[in-house]
């Protein structure tokens, strides 16, 4: 098709290894070694990294370094996944979290980059569309193998997401294209124009490559008042403890399902990867609901879904039997769905929000910004509940969250008028 591109395939095998082997793997082979707080430390330090996108961003933006940090990020991640089954010191382990992170981010920043600098912007849609769907395949495929490594040897798992990502950085060198230098009088992350598109895969604490795209600055934040308003700030905060309510579930997901709800890895990660497959089918659905709906509604029963389904999780914990782990899957599969939802209507709310003002890169950025602080405040906090009040505290508190960031929806109104 003339929307894909040849290097593509290289995020999708980002996709298989960010999105769906190491946030498996990288819990199961910690919480094996040691406990659930070093867990929940390691996959904050994972989605720490998203948080340097700016810098990379910045560099690309500036001295036109996208290939060199699409193949040193892929390269960084490679070598750090392949190192992780080497070392054992929990401060090592976070470090190379950390740096997976990092290399991660370095490269999935330059992908938009490479879409709105090489065609004319009546194709962007059509092209990020695709770029979505092949990271969101890796996901779905990177979930499946994550699945089948969980349960015999994560140690073996790594190396094929390391083996991965080092054919990535082999694919984006040969196929990625090279980008004119910018004009004379143009540059820099404040220039670039806003990208209104939600993001299209099942999303962990860990960011995606549509989320590196537009970065907050000093400007943004000295910006924010007169921007967006009380109203914006209401918003992040019911954003921040929404999904760092979920990311609390999500960065020990496969262990919290085998502890809390006697579902093993391997299931628990066949699991996701069917309720991301069937997620994908759901975007086009909630972008009409969106439309005609309005965002905010779309957004409040996207929250309503995710409560009622771990509601159900929390009270699983004290209910007895077999059939225990197949309604827990089930509930999953709910809390997934319901991200498409959220995905669509939380980015096209900040868009219409700052539209009068035609500052919504600017705005894009903050809520970027405040997804990847609530990713890893998040995962750190699952850890901590985890060690005192057990698996089982997982799910209250996420539940906690999800709440209170409904709470602020159903209260707010939201507009910048």
């Amino acid at each position: 098709m003339k929307w894909i591109e040849s290097w593509y395939a290289s995020y999708a095998l980002l996709g298989v290894a960010a999105a769906g082997i190491l946030p498996i793997l990288l819990p199961v082979t910690v919480a094996g070694a040691s406990n659930a707080s070093l867990a929940g430390l390691v996959m904050a330090a994972f989605s720490f990294g998203g948080l340097t996108a700016p810098l990379w961003g910045r560099l690309a933006d500036e001295l036109r370094l996208h290939k060199v940090l699409l193949a040193g990020g892929l390269a960084c991640a490679a070598l750090t996944t392949l190192a992780f089954p080497l070392v054992h010191a929990p401060v090592l382990r976070a470090a190379l979290a950390l740096l997976q992170g990092i290399g991660i981010a370095a490269t999935a920043t330059t992908a938009n980059l490479f879409v709105v600098e090489a065609h004319p912007q009546p194709q962007w849609d059509a092209r990020i569309g695709w770029l979505q769907t092949f990271y969101g395949g890796g996901q779905v495929a990177g979930l499946l193998l994550a699945g089948l490594f969980a349960q015999t040897d994560s140690t073996a798992g790594l190396v094929l997401a390391g083996a991965l990502l080092a054919a990535a950085v082999v694919l984006g060198l040969l196929t990625a294209p090279r980008l004119p230098p910018r004009a004379a009088g143009t540059g820099g992350a404040r220039s670039r124009p806003a990208l209104t598109h939600a993001v299209r895969h099942a999303e962990w604490p860990t960011a995606s490559p549509q989320r590196m795209y537009h970065h907050p600055g000093l400007g943004s934040l000295r910006l924010l008042g007169s921007l967006g308003g009380p109203s914006f700030g209401l918003f992040l905060l019911g954003w921040f403890l929404s999904f760092g309510g979920s990311a609390a579930f999500f960065s020990l997901y496969p262990i919290l399902m085998k502890q809390a709800y006697g579902v093993g890895p391997a299931l628990s990660s066949a699991g996701f990867a069917v309720a991301a497959g069937l997620g994908l089918l759901l975007y086009a659905p909630a972008g009409r609901w969106s439309t005609r709906r309005k965002p905010l509604w779309v957004l409040r029963a996207g929250l309503v879904a995710r409560a009622a389904a771990y509601g159900v999780l929390s009270l699983l914990l004290v209910v007895p039997g077999t059939s225990r782990g197949w309604l827990a899957l089930l509930m999953f599969l709910i809390v997934v769905l319901a991200w498409s939802g959220l995905s669509v209507a939380s980015t096209a709310l900040v868009a219409e929000m700052f539209s009068r003002q035609s500052n919504e890169g600017e705005g894009l950025g903050l809520f970027n910004a405040v997804t990847a602080l609530a990713g890893v405040a998040g995962s750190a906090g699952g850890g901590w509940a985890a060690v005192a009040g057990g698996y089982g505290a997982i799910p209250l508190v996420t539940l906690g969250g999800t709440l209170a960031g409904l709470g602020v929806f159903l209260a707010g109104r939201f507009t910048t008028d």
